[in-house]
């Protein structure tokens, strides 16, 4: 008896008018957005941008351009015109076909944002920001701060593009960060240096008074920066506003000879898990214009992959600190559990741990783009602080809805592999509205609990 094979090759293709997507992930983001109440707070900041009632509302405009940076399959802005033929996506983020927008329409969107408007970002990153602290109530608020440059040395003249400290024109923007997210950030020209100006001080008070009025007076605020902020006058502010810091210093040769005559028995010694070890030591520093000594902290590489590394070649840095100088922020830190912050190794620890806060300026760059699409510097500001927003929402949605998944740590195209680059069919009976996808992906990724997750989301609403 023969057995008929089945036919498994593809004679043609063909159009169908079902509506299809490619990413069926986009729609728990979308209903997530929703929930947190995102949609009202960019009502509240940027609602008076909109001038006629025949325009796109300010709110699906967000929601569109949010989703577009999640997306992130073309960041150039005539994807738009792609995406407003598509009615898979519109049905996917829960739009109607004739509320899609146009290139053109999104261009004229973010023409409109003004200084001021652009302003308005930073309370709004600082609500997020608050959010996310009342959401995970820590103990200690570790913040890092440093500049991001943004490579436009290729493209065509842009309003604001500088010649950089890395040798490439571009922008440079200084970024407060916490843990995943950018807390705070002001878009600055690439000629902007670090510490030009008053910007740090200006930036760390506000952000300061904000953690302590909206969420704890009593909580330690600690700050990690890197020798580019090394500054008497921030060193005042911070001592000045009660929160600890520790900063990269330089390498005078009167540093170096005073490390010379350190007794060996006061090298204290801090082992890293990849096999690498250093020895610290403390002492009273005082640079010529300084108004006191502070706390420097000397280290130096004497072993590397497990082998020790001969004395010319050991790798050497001084950081300063005033963590452990004052006994009240002290014992708050004891209190929380950070009592090893304050020894030397501590230290080292914490400065060593910029490493991982600057790959969030990898991550960044991954999710949106370096090269931004206006030759005016407003609306390249507008774009840069949306897709910071994007940003920052996606790090919560990973935490809030697909941890269980997903490792939240994971990089955003390893995420949208993972998640948004689903198939999915949306269709309409019985009076309701489904998006289905096929058994496999379904217990994959659980959806059924993601979807319960970003209809509820496990933290209270923004507002």
């Amino acid at each position: 008896m023969t057995h008929q094979r089945t036919k498994n090759k593809i004679d043609r293709i063909e159009p169908t008018s079902e509506r299809l997507t490619s990413r069926a992930g986009l729609t728990p983001w979308v209903r997530y957005l929703d929930r947190i109440n995102i949609y009202q707070l960019l009502d509240r900041y940027f609602g008076s941008i909109r001038k006629s009632s025949k325009g796109i509302r300010v709110a699906e405009a967000f929601k569109q351009l949010l989703s577009f940076f999640l997306d992130g399959t073309d960041l150039h802005l005539t994807h738009f015109d792609h995406l407003a033929a598509d009615s898979g996506y519109a049905a996917a983020i829960e739009t109607d076909p004739a509320d899609m927008v146009s290139s053109h329409q999104m261009k004229r969107f973010l023409n409109g944002f003004s200084f001021r408007r652009n302003f308005l970002f930073r309370r709004l990153l600082g609500d997020l920001f608050l959010w996310r602290l009342q959401a995970q109530k820590p103990q200690v608020v570790l913040l890092d701060l440093d500049t991001m440059v943004m490579d436009n040395d290729d493209a065509q003249h842009r309003e604001g593009v500088d010649p950089t400290y890395k040798k490439r024109k571009g922008f440079q923007p200084l970024q407060l960060k916490w843990g995943p997210y950018v807390v705070d950030a002001v878009f600055r020209r690439g000629k902007k240096h670090s510490n030009h100006g008053k910007t740090v001080v200006h930036m760390m008070s506000h952000m300061v008074e904000r953690i302590r009025r909206d969420y704890d007076p009593d909580v330690p605020i600690v700050l990690t920066v890197d020798a580019g902020f090394f500054d008497q006058e921030n060193f005042r502010a911070f001592e000045k506003l009660g929160i600890g810091y520790v900063c990269g210093g330089k390498l005078y040769n009167d540093i170096e000879q005073r490390a010379e005559q350190i007794p060996e028995q006061d090298w204290q010694p801090l082992d890293k898990a990849d096999g690498r070890r250093y020895l610290c030591a403390s002492f009273a520093d005082q640079r010529g214009t300084w108004d006191k000594p502070r706390r420097a902290v000397f280290t130096r590489l004497t072993n590397k992959d497990h082998q020790g590394v001969f004395a010319f070649a050991q790798d050497q840095k001084v950081y300063y600190t005033n963590l452990g100088e004052d006994d009240a922020f002290t014992q708050r830190l004891i209190t929380a559990g950070k009592a090893s912050w304050v020894t030397t190794p501590g230290v080292v620890s914490l400065a060593h741990g910029r490493g991982k806060d600057e790959l969030r300026h990898r991550a960044l760059k991954e999710f949106g783009t370096e090269k931004l699409p206006f030759k005016r510097f407003e609306p390249n500001t507008a774009f840069y602080y949306t897709m910071v927003v994007a940003f920052n929402l996606m790090e919560a949605f990973k935490r809030d809805v697909t941890e269980e998944i997903i490792s939240p740590d994971v990089y955003p195209t390893t995420f949208r592999r993972m998640f948004l680059d689903i198939a999915g069919k949306i269709v309409a009976t019985g009076h309701q509205v489904i998006l289905k996808v096929t058994r496999a992906v379904w217990e994959r990724l659980n959806l059924h609990k993601i979807w319960g997750r970003a209809n509820s989301p496990p933290v209270a609403a923004l507002v």
